[in-house]
C-alpha cells in the first residue's frame, strides 16, 4: 500500500493527457496575449481567477479520483507547465500558475 501512495493508481499517459487538457482549458478561457510576449493573459483579474479556480478544482478532483501519489502529482505539474509554455504563455506566468496548482492538489484532504 505504501507503493500505491507514492505512485498512484493511474498511468503516466492518463496523467499527461489530463494535464494537457487542463492547460488547453485555461488557454480557451484566458488565451495567452501574443502581442505582449512573456506576460499574463489579457483578461480581467476576475476572469483569470475564475478560470484558475475551475482548472485547479478539476485537478483536485482528478487527484482524489485516482489517488495520485507524489510522483504523479509532480508529473501532472510538469506536463501542465510544459503545455502552458507550448501554448505561448510567458515563463513567469507558467511558473506561478503551475506552482499554485501543485500546492493546491498537494494539500491534505479533509
Amino acid at each position: 500500500m505504501i507503493i500505491m501512495g507514492i505512485f498512484g493508481s493511474v498511468s503516466n499517459k492518463q496523467v499527461d493527457e489530463f494535464a494537457k487538457s487542463l492547460a488547453h482549458e485555461l488557454a480557451r478561457q484566458c488565451p495567452p496575449d501574443s502581442a505582449n510576449e512573456g506576460s499574463r493573459p489579457n483578461v480581467t483579474p476576475k476572469r483569470l481567477v475564475s478560470a484558475l479556480e475551475q482548472v485547479f478544482g478539476k485537478a483536485l478532483g482528478f487527484r482524489e479520483q485516482h489517488q495520485l501519489g507524489i510522483y504523479k502529482k509532480a508529473r501532472l505539474g510538469n506536463t501542465f507547465r510544459w503545455e502552458l509554455a507550448e501554448l505561448g504563455y510567458g515563463k513567469e506566468f507558467v511558473e506561478d500558475v503551475t506552482q499554485r496548482m501543485v500546492v493546491h492538489i498537494s494539500r491534505k484532504s479533509k
